[in-house]
């Protein structure tokens, strides 16, 4: 445990804030013009799925925050 507050926490924040943004924005502009004839319960797997997917990078991102360090 830190005992002096690091610049990668409120940077990391506004990283992952914009980052989300982005992805969801590119997300809104382009799934559905692929999606959109599909079945709904198919576009709603499709978007579960998507809206799950950047918990993949999540835990890597808050390990660098904390530490420093990627792994």
């Amino acid at each position: 445990m830190r005992n002096e507050p690091t610049w990668r926490i409120p940077v990391g924040l506004l990283g992952l804030l914009f980052a989300l943004a982005v992805y969801g924005l590119v997300i809104a502009r382009y799934v559905p013009e692929v999606i959109g004839t599909w079945p709904t319960l198919l576009q709603t797997l499709v978007y579960v799925a998507l809206g799950l997917a950047w918990l993949l990078a999540l835990r890597r991102f808050l390990i660098w925050m904390e530490t420093g360090r990627w792994g």
